[in-house]
């Protein structure tokens, strides 16, 4: 359980290294959510280990002042959980882009999630690969792709939130990178549950997708409704199927997390 210990300043969680990101990427807020959210909870610094994959995304654990590692393609979740389990006295937070999470590492989604370790997943989505000049992604939906001239490629994109949910997570939250408030709060909120925990962020590539993007999240983004039942998995699924611009909390199950002493096998 994590717990405050003493006020801090989101500052002291960044290092001197200054993102290679785009001007106007969505990643700088993400990253500024993260410190924030860090200072919130007044984490000491040496206890908290960022892991990511490949990606524009995946670069952010290089600019926070804590330990990190920027792995290999799509394998963030299975090494974060192999740290988790060696040191549970750590805050895990593994992190990466759409492609990142979906495409190659997809596979070790369901199998995070089952095992349930104490670690937060923050998927920072911008529906393209961006270090990799803007190819379609499992998530780019029909209507972008008919945007950006992607002829040619005519697969049903993933719907993460509803994937995420059906393999069983039991903390599921959406947010977007224009609004560092609420996912400093997904994340503060998804680091004290005591499993694992999904956060899905709408971002943007300003790059290959136009700095309108960012408007278009501002307008179609919305708060879950206020009779809202977080607890409640038929509504969870109905928001999952229906409603892709749906910010908060969308399921939060009671469930304990699982962590064994690697000694005591």
């Amino acid at each position: 359980m994590i717990t405050q210990t003493q006020q801090r300043k989101p500052i002291e969680y960044r290092n001197e290294l200054n993102p290679v990101w785009c001007t106007g990427c969505g990643d700088y807020g993400v990253l500024k959510s993260f410190t924030r959210a860090f200072a919130k909870l007044g984490l000491p610094n040496e206890r908290i280990a960022i892991i990511s994959g490949i990606g524009c995304s995946s670069r952010l654990p290089g600019y926070c002042l804590t330990y990190g590692f920027n792995t290999i393609h799509g394998r963030s979740l299975p090494i974060a959980t192999g740290l988790k389990t060696a040191r549970s006295d750590l805050t895990v937070i593994a992190c990466g882009g759409d492609g990142d999470a979906f495409a190659i590492g997809a596979g070790h989604i369901p199998h995070a999630i089952r095992r349930n370790p104490d670690i937060t997943y923050f998927v920072m989505d911008n529906s393209c690969y961006g270090l990799t000049k803007g190819q379609a992604s499992p998530t780019t939906s029909h209507e972008f792709k008919e945007m950006k001239g992607l002829i040619g490629i005519d697969e049903v994109p993933i719907n993460p939130v509803l994937f995420v949910l059906s393999c069983g997570a039991g903390f599921i939250a959406r947010t977007q990178s224009g609004n560092m408030a609420h996912m400093a709060d997904m994340l503060t909120q998804a680091i004290q549950y005591p499993g694992f925990a999904f956060i899905h962020c709408l971002s943007v590539c300003v790059t290959y997708q136009g700095r309108e993007i960012q408007e278009v999240l501002d307008q179609k983004c919305h708060p879950l409704p206020e009779d809202y039942n977080p607890s409640d998995q038929t509504q969870a699924f109905n928001i999952a199927r229906k409603d892709p611009w749906a910010l908060g909390v969308i399921y939060r199950r009671g469930l304990e997390a699982t962590e064994e002493e690697p000694n005591a096998q």
